[in-house]
């Protein structure tokens, strides 16, 4: 089944998750209601016939997948007392002043406090953990800027190919490759794929 060898290769299961942060079951849906903790990213219910010598079975049973990045989220969580949306916001800040690469966009200048609040709800909803590689504050700054940048230059007439270039680069990087059904909405087919296209943008490979 094309979607569970996506999962399986892209994410970690709740009991991948808890062996490799080292906590219990009961410690991670703490974290969960206490709004610090992404949930997962994709959940699945399996209805399972299986027919044998001694007859058919019938099962059915649920999974989480969760980013692989969450690990040392948790860790973080584990050694730290500061608000760990005051961590979160850090280190989104930090990635965005580290890029090469700036924007016009409001949402990441004067209005960044604000974006701030509603990016740690998504991350929190598992919604990074979806669309982002490790579902990272890093990663998710990355994701932002380069989008705002695409969308910025392709607006123009004749945008800068090199600065396009870089942003779609960054997006590509960060960006998931997305679950099988999901990939003709996704962002990545958007604004890498047919970005890449449209303005004869060589891949990093070539």
């Amino acid at each position: 089944m094309e979607l569970l060898d996506y999962l399986q290769q892209h994410f970690l299961t709740r009991a991948q998750l808890l062996t490799a942060s080292s906590i219990t079951s009961a410690r991670l849906d703490a974290l969960i209601d206490r709004g610090v903790m992404p949930r997962p990213s994709y959940r699945i219910q399996l209805n399972t016939r299986c027919a044998s010598f001694f007859g058919e079975h019938d099962e059915e049973a649920g999974a989480e997948y969760y980013a692989t990045g969450y690990p040392s989220w948790i860790a973080v969580l584990e050694a730290s007392t500061e608000d760990p949306f005051a961590i979160f916001a850090r280190r989104y800040r930090a990635a965005l002043g580290a890029l090469p690469m700036t924007t016009i966009d409001p949402k990441l200048g004067a209005g960044l406090d604000a974006h701030l609040r509603d990016e740690w709800g998504h991350f929190l909803s598992g919604t990074y953990g979806l669309c982002t590689r490790s579902g990272l504050p890093g990663d998710i700054a990355a994701k932002e800027l380069a989008i705002c940048v695409i969308k910025e230059l392709t607006a123009q007439e004749d945008p800068e190919r090199g600065r396009l270039r870089q942003a779609v680069d960054l997006l590509d990087r960060t960006s998931s490759p997305f679950a099988p059904h999901e990939r003709a909405r996704s962002s990545r087919r958007r604004l890498v794929d047919e970005v890449r296209l449209r303005y004869a943008l060589p891949t990093p490979r070539e």
